[in-house]
């Protein structure tokens, strides 16, 4: 690892430890994470995915998201609003999801949420989380430098509770600000800073 808390890999590029070992979580890294997602079905999939992920690795989460889709018809929210109770016995009998009843309602809770956001005049649920963009980003050298909260996903966290979002913590929403491109915390030493062409690196 080098001073600046990146580990250089055997094809020469600087990532955090975390995205170095595992080919899956390098592949999401090098591809996905942080690069901005900014229409309605990918920010309700990642702000599902990031709620399911709480008290849970990331790999875990990214080994299930073709079991996931498949359960939660591709995110798309209106059809998961419209499940009932027969949709939640069969999404807590699916072994291929994370089988939290607290977290399969928060997620149909969710869509109607989203659903409803689209007459708000705040914007729809991609508008509205982007509104929460900071006025800068983070700027971390090595991997305890990166924040795990921020004012502003703090006050999105409130917002969409007003909303009537649920399992929107701050945290949860600082790694969702983090995985769709409003704030970058990739690492200074990182050959993916600066890449989501929000901020200068």
């Amino acid at each position: 690892m080098s001073d600046l808390g990146v580990v250089v890999g055997d094809d020469g590029l600087a990532r955090p430890a975390w995205a170095s070992v595992d080919p899956m979580l390098r592949e999401y890294y090098d591809t996905e994470w942080g690069m901005p997602v900014r229409d309605e079905r990918g920010l309700f999939e990642r702000l599902s995915l990031e709620a399911f992920q709480s008290g849970l690795s990331w790999a875990t989460i990214l080994r299930k998201r073709p079991a996931f889709r498949a359960a939660f018809d591709d995110f798309d929210p209106e059809a998961v609003a419209r499940y009932d109770d027969a949709d939640v016995a069969r999404l807590m009998a699916d072994a291929g999801i994370v089988r939290n009843r607290a977290k399969v309602l928060a997620t149909i809770t969710n869509a109607r949420a989203t659903l409803g956001l689209r007459e708000d005049p705040d914007g729809d649920l991609a508008a509205f989380v982007w509104s929460f963009r900071p006025a800068e980003t983070p700027r971390p050298r090595t991997y305890a430098e990166v924040p795990t909260t921020s004012p502003e996903s703090l006050a999105l966290s409130k917002a969409l509770k007003r909303k009537g979002f649920a399992f929107v913590g701050p945290t949860t929403m600082f790694a969702l600000m983090e995985a769709v491109g409003i704030v970058d915390t990739h690492l200074l030493g990182s050959h993916r800073r600066g890449s989501s062409g929000v901020w200068p690196d």
